[in-house]
């Protein structure tokens, strides 16, 4: 059977059954019959090379133009397509990759503006690069729980930008990040990952916490440079849209952590982060600020205590002075703070809020930070469970 005869057969398929991508073995038979072509050659030619797409299904649109060795290599119609038979487009490859899908896109989102979000810090810079729509990959530095992720969503919330968030682990892949094949409907079908959706759509893709991944995330080296990546498993290549962007945040500068507070950090390849184009490290927020964020919460619970926040505020201030000058083994995050005013909105306790919060911490470390507090605060009651810890430094007592 020659290509002009298979491209007639398969042409004819499109005009009789338009709204399907496939066909049974009896209506591809049919209309091949009708066109004179042998059963031999129906079956040998046609059937038997087409793509199984289900049950008695087949796709014999990747067969067009199959004699051409001079052609491209590529793929003309769009991922997911179900465009009809007839599609004019150039059809030289058309095999499983051209039954791109994903099982959902729920990932793919505008972030909801809070309303308590309180703007400090890059939140412009971020912004600025955000809103000017162009390629520009950004590595956030920063503590943990000092409002890196938070900054970067509502930069997006502000303006109206979609983004998709992924979490990094020592386990993410390939197959996580770019995509791979699974089970759907009884039909193994190739989904994508996160990145090429953010990719095709143009949104912003947030990488959080991308120095706890292994070597396998140096996949995405290729997509650090804006430009068109070859997926190996499909043979597609995916073309960035305008306004793609990434933004990755750590907790180290890709050097791992030296005090062993980040201890499944690792060391990122120098390669890998030489493809970021800029790099912001975020302290965490001045007294000013975080009395602000601390003030929101209380709105946001509906519980205001100002003398309540101006000590949590001095309190956490000390106490990384504290652990700068190496004098105790942990700090109190913004983070932190926030969920303490969450539990004093449940409790309405200030002492039980707080031993709640830092019971996470080493014992030592926890009766430190709540002897402290006890310093700042004559109002606080000593929990029984909290055993008064004997003074940190004299520069600490000098603080008081």
């Amino acid at each position: 059977m020659t290509k002009d005869t298979v491209n007639a057969v398969i042409k004819k398929l499109g005009e009789d059954f338009p709204l399907h991508p496939s066909c049974t073995r009896e209506e591809i038979t049919n209309v091949a019959r009708a066109m004179n072509v042998k059963w031999a050659d129906i079956n040998s030619t046609l059937v038997s090379k087409a793509t199984f797409v289900s049950r008695g299904r087949y796709d014999v649109r990747r067969l067009a133009n199959q004699a051409a060795p001079s052609a491209p290599v590529q793929s003309q119609a769009p991922l997911n397509s179900e465009a009809p038979l007839n599609s004019e487009a150039p059809l030289v490859v058309f095999k499983l990759a051209q039954r791109v899908s994903s099982i959902v896109n729920e990932e793919v989102f505008i972030p909801e503006n809070d309303p308590y979000f309180v703007r400090w810090g890059e939140y412009d810079s971020i912004a600025k690069v955000i809103g000017a729509e162009v390629f520009c990959p950004i590595f956030i530095s920063g503590a943990s729980g000092n409002g890196k992720t938070m900054m970067v969503e509502q930069a997006c919330a502000k303006l109206k930008r979609e983004y998709i968030r992924i979490q990094i682990s020592p386990e993410t892949d390939e197959d996580d990040l770019i995509g791979g094949f699974r089970l759907l409907n009884g039909e193994t079908v190739f989904c994508k990952g996160p990145v090429l959706k953010a990719m095709e759509r143009g949104c912003i893709l947030l990488i959080d916490e991308i120095d706890r991944g292994s070597n396998k995330i140096m996949c995405l080296q290729g997509v650090l440079e804006g430009k068109p990546v070859l997926v190996k498993k499909t043979g597609q290549i995916i073309h960035p849209a305008q306004g793609f962007n990434i933004i990755a945040t750590a907790n180290t500068n890709g050097r791992g952590s030296d005090d062993g507070r980040y201890a499944a950090a690792t060391i990122i390849d120098d390669a890998f982060l030489e493809r970021f184009v800029a790099t912001i490290d975020q302290p965490y927020a001045s007294q000013i600020i975080e009395r602000k964020i601390l003030l929101k919460h209380m709105e946001k619970y509906g519980k205001p205590d100002d003398g309540f926040v101006d000590k949590l505020v001095a309190w956490s201030s000390v106490i990384r002075k504290t652990f700068e000058s190496e004098a105790i083994a942990d700090v109190i995050s913004t983070r932190r703070l926030c969920h303490i005013i969450k539990m004093f909105s449940i409790f309405e306790d200030r002492a039980r809020a707080i031993s709640l919060c830092i019971a996470r911490f080493e014992p030592e470390t926890r009766n430190a930070f709540f002897d402290l507090y006890s310093k700042l605060d004559a109002s606080v009651v000593v929990p029984a469970e909290i055993i008064p810890a004997a003074p940190v430094t004299t520069e600490v007592e000098a603080a008081f």
